[in-house]
């Protein structure tokens, strides 16, 4: 199996694994999926995850391809790179191979400088045309008008802050922050159009990569706020050379007054999907950005 004959006929790959006609290097995927490098016979490298024997289930419906639709409409718009989808079937997604890199200041400005090309691209609407997963969970995508503080508490806070609550992860004491935070969602700057956000952008979704640029993995693709993805970034560490990507960012499309005060309210999508994921181990990050949030 070359290159060509993988674009020609993808459902094929699962075959050509199982009877070990390709070889296969396990690499690090994330929290979820098992992942690893394949090496097809022409030399050419593509990634593969697939979900996990262990779970002792199949992958959820439409898993793998919410993902693929999410880095389709992020390339569509040529602005940060993003892998090339190979394969997408119900248990697996095989990607073009990115060769990591050092994350370097100029490569950090660039990648400022391709987000708001990214962002400004736009979105037709809030949500997306395809059903949403964050992680392993379900995240509702189901295209909306706006306002952006109506569509952002009811799909991106309060189906995350109810499992985090009944999983016992967060009290009621922890919800009751959360949603004071929901409450004043329409008074924390969301007056801009949908943007074209990639949803879950944490450091770890950064892949730099030896041609010196920053490539875009494992979105959770939707039209958002674009200060949504601004404020991941610097979650869990921040990303390499945090200070230079947003400046550059900045001189391409500047962000309203305020935006830093607003991060933690756009940091309490992805910290509540951590409690939800995740557990207790996640309260005190909820908390301190509930506060914060309600201190603006």
């Amino acid at each position: 199996m070359d290159l060509a004959y993988l674009r020609a006929h993808p459902g094929q790959l699962p075959t050509f694994l199982t009877h070990q006609r390709i070889r296969e290097t396990p690499v690090s995927g994330g929290d979820i999926c098992t992942a690893s490098r394949l090496t097809l016979d022409d030399g050419t490298s593509i990634f593969a995850k697939s979900w996990p024997e262990s779970a002792g289930s199949p992958a959820p419906p439409g898993f793998f391809a919410a993902e693929a639709a999410g880095l389709r409409w992020l390339a569509a718009a040529a602005a940060v790179p993003v892998p090339e989808v190979l394969v997408v079937l119900d248990g697996m997604l095989a990607l073009e191979w990115v060769e990591p890199g050092p994350a370097e200041p100029a490569a950090a400005e660039r990648f400022g400088r391709n987000l708001a090309a990214l962002h400004r691209a736009g979105a037709p609407r809030f949500g997306a045309d395809w059903p949403g997963y964050i992680g392993a969970l379900p995240q509702d995508n189901a295209g909306s008008e706006g306002p952006w503080s109506e569509w952002f508490g009811r799909t991106r806070l309060a189906p995350y802050l109810r499992r985090s609550v009944d999983s016992g992860a967060l009290d009621r004491a922890d919800a009751g922050l959360v949603e004071r935070v929901i409450s004043r969602l329409d008074g924390y700057g969301g007056a801009e159009p949908p943007a074209r956000v990639h949803g879950d952008l944490w450091p770890g979704n950064v892949l730099w990569s030896a041609t010196g640029r920053a490539h875009l993995v494992d979105p959770a693709a939707h039209g958002g706020h674009r200060e949504t993805d601004l404020a991941q970034l610097a979650l869990f560490g921040g990303s390499p050379h945090l200070d230079r990507t947003l400046a550059a960012y900045q001189e391409v499309w500047p962000l309203a007054d305020g935006w830093r005060d607003r991060a933690p309210v756009h940091r309490l999508h992805l910290l509540l999907v951590h409690t939800a994921l995740f557990g207790t181990a996640y309260r005190e990050s909820v908390r301190a950005a509930a506060r914060a949030a309600l201190s603006v």
